[in-house]
């Protein structure tokens, strides 16, 4: 078969990947945007850090637990169903948080509420591109490539979050709170235009049915599935808690703020978006390399928060985390693609979403973790934490995550690979 008919699906539904890949781009822009501007809003709200951290907590906390829900759905009713209108909620909610900045004496309390009502949106809406992805293609190849370029997007909204985030509140600080429901719009045109329902999606599963599926499946899987979630999880955690040291150190200690904070926080966001992009080419269909390609990553990642302690220069900290960012930028495609092209079609929406809950709560965890062990008289705390994370996920990576050289594809119709491509020790 020529190469150009190899790669006629992706060139096909090119338009449909853009689409898919603004989803995750919007969704990160709907949070990491508010990391440079968490400094102002704790002067014009009138809150603490710890209280400042809750604006993005309390988004991921609310995603953590419904996006299996949204997970079970897609695969149960389809997952244009489900996306189109979490977008249309998370655009609402940025509604109510700008209005109860702008309007609200007391705002705090309903800026947390729109805060959440995004929440219940974002469950609906990254998390299933992942399935959606895996649904579209027949070639592995094809998946792992439109996940390199998911993921990038992804990425990339992180790397275009503090400098659009700073430049709107520089205009007005509740700004980037009004930007969120007009990019969700976007969004939804997009998709509702360009994204076409693929050929092979029926009705799924019922509930008794889908529950016999998803422990058939942990049975199988479980043990690297549940270590996948856990360094994901970590890999998040470490990501929003240096974002949320960096954005404080900035502003707290070399008075540096507006658009020249945001594109210094984007140094270290663009090394993980060009890393994630890489990788998602390298990787291939290759499950062995992702595996190896995750730990590499770990340990980066991990070196470079021990490295944090060695000096307090301004550059220093920035060439750290620039590492730390390619480190991480690495591991998350090789995660997303481990589990897409490894769990059947049936249940995959529901596992792609534990995944993104998972990663979620690590989102949750970070800028609350580290606003506390900033308050302690040494950084050395933080560092700890920050390393011993990395070593959990390093030995995870290394002794759970094990795909056998020889391991193949089962027959089935549902692609699931073999319960011996993982071993178990």
């Amino acid at each position: 078969m020529s190469e150009a008919k190899k790669s006629g699906e992706i060139y096909e539904k090119r338009w449909a990947i853009v689409s898919l890949a603004s989803i995750p781009l919007i969704m990160t822009l709907g949070n990491s945007m508010l990391i440079p501007v968490l400094p102002e809003m704790e002067e014009q709200l009138d809150i603490t850090k710890l209280q400042s951290s809750y604006i993005i907590t309390v988004y991921s906390i609310v995603a953590i637990f419904l996006i299996p829900i949204a997970g079970f759905l897609s695969d149960r009713f389809g997952r244009k169903i489900v996306i189109i209108p979490a977008l249309i909620a998370a655009g609402i909610g940025g509604l109510i948080s700008g209005y109860a900045s702008w309007k609200m004496d007391d705002a705090f309390t309903w800026v947390l509420i729109g805060r959440i009502l995004q929440g219940v949106g974002a469950s609906g809406t990254a998390p299933i591109v992942l399935p959606l992805v895996g649904d579209m293609f027949r070639r592995e190849k094809d998946v792992s490539a439109t996940l390199g370029i998911i993921e990038t997007s992804n990425t990339f909204g992180k790397v275009l979050s503090p400098i659009l985030g700073s430049l709107l509140a520089g205009v007005i600080w509740f700004l980037p709170f009004f930007s969120i429901p007009i990019f969700c719009l976007m969004s939804v045109l997009l998709v509702v235009i360009l994204v076409k329902k693929p050929k092979n999606e029926d009705k799924g599963p019922t509930f008794k049915v889908f529950w016999k599926d998803t422990k058939r499946t942990f049975h199988t899987h479980g043990r690297w599935l549940i270590a996948v979630f856990i360094v994901g999880a970590i890999l998040m955690f470490i990501l929003f808690g240096i974002l949320f040291y960096l954005s404080s150190v900035m502003e707290d200690v070399y008075r540096i703020d507006g658009i020249r904070k945001g594109l210094y926080l984007a140094i270290p966001l663009a090394a993980l978006c060009l890393a994630s992009y890489i990788t998602g080419k390298v990787i291939k269909d290759d499950i062995i390399k992702m595996k190896w390609i995750t730990f590499i990553g770990i340990l980066l990642a991990g070196f470079s928060t021990v490295a944090v302690s060695f000096s307090d220069q301004f550059i220093y900290l920035l060439i750290v985390f620039l590492v730390c960012g390619v480190g991480i930028g690495v591991g998350l495609p090789s995660l997303d693609a481990i589990i897409t092209e490894s769990i059947g079609k049936e249940v995959r929406g529901t596992i792609s979403c534990i995944y993104s809950s998972a990663r979620f709560a690590g989102v949750a965890a970070g800028p609350p973790i580290i606003a506390i062990l900033m308050n302690r008289p040494s950084l050395i705390w933080m560092v700890a934490v920050l390393c011993g994370s990395a070593i959990i996920a390093a030995l995870l990576a290394f002794k759970v995550i094990h795909p056998e050289s020889d391991g193949k594809k089962s027959s089935s119709g549902s692609q699931q690979l073999e319960a011996t491509l993982f071993k178990k020790f």
